[in-house]
């Protein structure tokens, strides 16, 4: 089996190698200039760790790690039932400042389809909860945020399918999202479900607006990560930039994917 042109085995060497040469992040990222946001994608796998414990609390100390300006969470309500949602998000407010983009007609679940939207700053000016087609209830959640009187921002959270054929057709519903170039900046945040390359890749059809993807960065699964499952994007060149793994002791055992983290740059905007 190949992974990006490397067999599985050469994948996970190389996985191993890289680990060894990383520092773990104990602290979050430094902000290189006023204008530059931390962002992050994390799939928390329902807050269930590796050693099979619901620890919400434990998912709560991983987002404190990052201290993301904006951060997009997968997985964050039951599947099943009344979906409710995990996470204490008032208790994350007090201790973070972010606060979930809003959504509506879904219950007692914190997101839409399992996708929750928190950032620090700014106003939100408009929200869409998307269906994503396929056998699997996934779904794209699209935010603008107006950062201050100049910027705004858009985001679009999204959780694609475990099918091929389903990755696919999301992919093109997301990039229909983005109606002409001179689109606003855009950021597609979320777990892609996606390492293949190449004209069958989902990530292939993504390029038309996102351009050619940043260096891949392996987050799952988290103990060894191989797979570059996790994605952070955006319609401008230049905008994301230091695309890493957030792989701290805590992250490793708190959910099967490790966070992805990244800075963008709104300057000039």
């Amino acid at each position: 089996m190949e992974r990006n042109g490397r067999t599985l085995p050469e994948t996970v060497l190389l996985s191993i190698r890289g680990r060894k040469m990383r520092k773990a992040k104990a602290t979050a990222p430094k902000r290189v200039g006023g204008a530059e946001m931390v962002v992050a994608s994390y799939n928390v796998h329902k807050c269930i760790g590796t050693d099979r414990k619901f620890d919400p609390e434990r998912t709560a100390r991983v987002i404190r790690e990052i201290s993301p300006d904006v951060i997009a969470l997968q997985e964050a309500d039951n599947r099943f039932g009344d979906r409710a949602g995990l996470l204490d998000l008032n208790r994350l407010e007090i201790e973070t400042g972010l606060v979930p983009v809003p959504v509506t007609g879904n219950g007692k679940a914190h997101g839409w389809r399992g996708n929750v939207l928190l950032f620090k700053r700014g106003t939100v000016r408009d929200v869409h909860q998307i269906k994503l087609p396929g056998l699997e209830p996934r779904g794209a959640l699209v935010a603008e945020i107006d950062l201050d009187e100049n910027r705004t921002l858009r985001v679009i959270a999204a959780h694609l399918g475990l099918l091929r054929r389903s990755r696919s057709e999301q992919a093109r519903v997301v990039l229909d999202i983005m109606s002409s170039a001179d689109e606003r900046p855009t950021l597609l945040l979320g777990d892609l479900n996606e390492w293949r390359l190449g004209n069958r890749s989902a990530l292939n059809t993504l390029h038309t607006t996102f351009g050619p993807s940043l260096p891949a960065v392996p987050t799952f699964p988290s103990g060894l990560p191989v797979l570059a499952l996790d994605r952070i994007m955006g319609n401008r060149d230049g905008m994301v930039s230091a695309v890493e793994a957030h792989d701290t002791p805590l992250s490793r055992v708190a959910s099967d994917h490790l966070p992805l983290t990244a800075y963008v740059h709104l300057e000039g905007e």
